[in-house]
Order: C-alpha cells, then structure tokens, then sequence
C-alpha cells in the first residue's frame, strides 16, 4: 500500500514540475533567447529492484532527472557566425552609403558646379565682355569651393560618428563581458538540472549572441557549463580563470580604427567592430581622394585661369585658394578680372578652357570618382544580401530547434494534465483501499 502511495505522491510531484515547465515555456515563447524546456523523467527504482537488477513487476513511480533544453551546439555556432557575418556586412554598408549621400550632387552640387563652369566658359567664348556671364562663371567657382567644403566637412562628421559609434560598441561589448563572467559564477553554485540552471545558461547563450554580432569570439564550455572565451583568430583570453580582459580602440588621426586587448593589438574580421573598421578605413580613403581631387582641380584651373588676360589686359589671377578640400575657397576677383582673353583674340582663354573638357578634366574625373563609389556601395549591398540570407537561413534552423511551438506545448499541457489527474487517482485509489482494509478490521 505505501508502494502505491509513493508511485502517486513520485507523480504528482513530477507531473506539477512538468506543468509548471510548459508553463515556462509558454510565457516565453516570445523571449529572445529563450531556449524550450521540458522535464526528463526516468521510471523510479521500486523495492526489491537496485541499479544493476529490476524485476518486472515491481513499479516504483517516476523520478525527475532535471530540466532539459532544447539546443543544438552546431546549429547554435553557425547562426553565431553568420550573424557575425551579417553584423560586418550590414555596418560596412550603411557607412558606405553615408558616403555616397555626402558625395552625391544633391549634397555638395560640385558636379552641377563643375558643367555650369565649363557651359558659362562656352557662353564667353561667344560674348567675353558680358559682365553677366563673367558673373556666373566666378559664382559657378564660388560653388565648387563652397561643394568641396561641404563633401569634406560631412566626411568629418562621418569619422566622428563612426569613432563614436565603436567607441559605444566597445562598452557595450565589455559589458558584455563582465555580465558573461557573472553568469559563469552563478554556473558554478547552480543545481544541475534546475530552473535555475536553465534560465542561466539562456543568459549565458544570448550574451555569447552578442558578443558574436559585435566581434568574433570562440568559446569553449566545462562541465558546469560555465565558457572560457578568447578572441577568435587571435586566441586572445576575453573571460576565463575568473578574469575578464576588456578591449579599447583607438582611432588614428584620419579616422582610421585599431582595436587591442590587454595592450596587445587584436585583430577583428567579423561582427559590427570589424564593420566600423572598414567603414572608418573607406571614409578616410574618400576623406584623401577628396583633398586630392581638390587641389588637383584648383591646380588645374588656375593654371587654365592664369594662363590669360582679364578685361583690363591684366595676367589672370589664381581662381581658387587653400590646400584642402576642407580649405578650398574661390579668390575674390571681379567679373573684370575674368581672363577670358589670351594672344590669339579675347576669348581665347575661354576656348582653351573649354577644350579641357574630355576624358581627363575635372568635370570627368569628379562623374569617375563618382561611379567608383557607387560600384563599392553596389558591391558592400550585394555582400550584404548574401550574408542576412545566409544568417537568416542559420537562424530558422536553430530556432526550428530551441523555439517554443504553443501547439505543441498546449498538446503537452493537455498530457500531463491527464497524467497528474491519474495520479491523483492513484493516491484516491490507495487511500479508499485502505480504508476498506481498515473497516473490514
């Protein structure tokens, strides 16, 4: 009679912890990272029977071995490559983008600039002493320089933003790190197989998430399931031995990103930091090309300018000033010290300016530069397509695993319902046998 009790009160007990773990599961189908749950039970050791015998006819209830959940190692390290992947490549593109914003026609008009100048040099060749025209052309100068200015100094702001953004990535990522570090001492102390233990080691999954879209690591596990982390690649200890290592970056004068650990440099190629790096590398490429193309331009038009003679049959005078696109600026010169003329008539300059306009002057080189920016923002959407397509296939497939089914846990909940109900039935069943045997006394 106390067998059948125990068998009732063994499933009672566990068929109430196995409710309340569907339960769990149910309030968290939602939750980020939560992984779905359910109850291992094994058939109870009965009298008579030990771990090397049972017999056959001797039932002992059901014992709980713990809570279970539902992952799958590999699946979970791939998704955590892949959205490292999917992080650089979705980072890279939206700096990149900016950049093509800041060099675009409608944010500086330098290439609107560069056609009226030449169109307005055309115009003087038919009419040199309109003093309109000579207007015009000064004013189209005015409008490069003042475009130049404005590409570099939105490129300035986009090296500032990006420092600014990885220097909050790296905080955050060190976060991380020392949260990550919490969880493997709570680790240590948890009850295997507990709630608790479960609830831990989801925490645990979802900062290592993290810190995959942010850099890339490599973690190894020990039995208590508590991870040692290190840099991947470099192999550079994160968290381990109960210490945890930050990263810094630093950003050089042009802009450009180097991230280190324990004052060693560390080497990141995926995650959003990797991306901030390559974003901050392209800006202070377009950031040189720029200032380049700048003094190559005021070179190449001054010398044109200079190369004539203004209204009052003075040299041309140099139509820009300054070192830099930052810097570039039109001189102050009136529509009277437009050199339109040269020896050959008076508007002779004019016609040698305007027969610069071909495969190698500034109007052409500026529409080029143009188009390789945008090819590498085509190529960077491209590369970015293929890796969200990539990480959202390695998604589906863990979730497939570790996601909460409301199906298939209200058809679980319905089961052990029926099975605590019958073992409640087994206690009543036990308890009114009893009472016969003691009436029947």
């Amino acid at each position: 009679m106390s067998d059948l009790l125990g068998i009732g009160y063994s499933g009672l007990k566990a068929y109430s912890r196995a409710l309340s773990t569907i339960g769990d599961n149910i309030a968290n189908a939602q939750t980020p990272g939560y992984a779905r749950r359910r109850l291992e039970m094994m058939e109870a050791v009965g009298g008579g029977n030990s771990i090397f015998y049972r017999g056959n006819t001797n039932p002992g209830g059901v014992d709980i071995r713990g809570i279970d959940r539902s992952v799958d190692g590999w699946l979970i390290e791939d998704s955590r490559i892949t959205s490292g992947d999917a992080e650089r490549s979705a980072t890279k593109l939206g700096w990149l983008g900016k950049t093509e914003d800041a060099l675009s026609d409608e944010t500086n008009g330098i290439k609107t600039g560069l056609t009226k100048l030449y169109t307005t040099a055309d115009q003087l060749t038919a009419d040199p002493t309109n003093r309109t025209l000579r207007a015009q052309f000064l004013q189209s100068v005015d409008d490069i320089a003042s475009g130049f200015r404005t590409a570099a100094g939105q490129l300035d702001k986009m090296g500032e933003g990006i420092e600014g953004a990885a220097a909050s990535t790296v905080d955050q990522f060190n976060s991380n790190l020392n949260a990550l570090e919490q969880i493997n001492i709570g680790l240590r102390k948890a009850r295997p197989g507990s709630t608790n233990e479960a609830s831990l080691l989801d925490e645990r999954d979802r900062l290592l998430d993290k810190l995959s879209s942010q850099a890339g690591v490599s973690p190894t596990f020990d039995n208590n399931g508590a991870v040692t982390l290190r840099a991947a690649g470099s192999g550079d200890l994160l968290v381990g031995g109960g210490a945890v290592n930050p990263i810094s970056v630093t950003a050089a004068p042009d802009g450009r990103l180097s991230y280190s650990v324990g004052g060693s440099p560390l080497a990141i190629s995926t995650g959003s930091l990797a991306g901030l790096a390559e974003g901050a590398n392209h800006v202070a490429d377009q950031r040189a090309s720029l200032d380049t193309m700048a003094t190559q331009f005021a070179s190449q038009l001054n010398a044109a300018h200079q190369a004539g003679t203004d209204a009052n049959g003075n040299p041309g005078q140099a139509l820009f000033t300054g070192t830099s696109a930052a810097t570039l600026t039109a001189a102050p010169l009136t529509p009277d010290q437009v050199a339109a003329a040269n020896a050959s008539g008076s508007n002779g300059n004019m016609l040698a300016l305007g027969a610069m306009r071909g495969a190698n002057d500034p109007e052409a080189r500026w529409s080029g530069h143009l188009a390789t920016q945008a090819q590498a923002v085509s190529s960077a959407r491209a590369q970015d397509a293929a890796a969200a397509t990539r990480a959202d296939a390695s998604a589906a497939a863990r979730d497939g695993v570790s996601q909460v089914d409301l199906d298939t846990e209200a058809a679980e909940l319905l089961r052990f319902q029926q099975a605590y109900s019958a073992a409640a039935r087994t206690i009543q069943v036990a308890r009114e046998t009893m009472q016969t045997l003691l009436s029947s006394l």
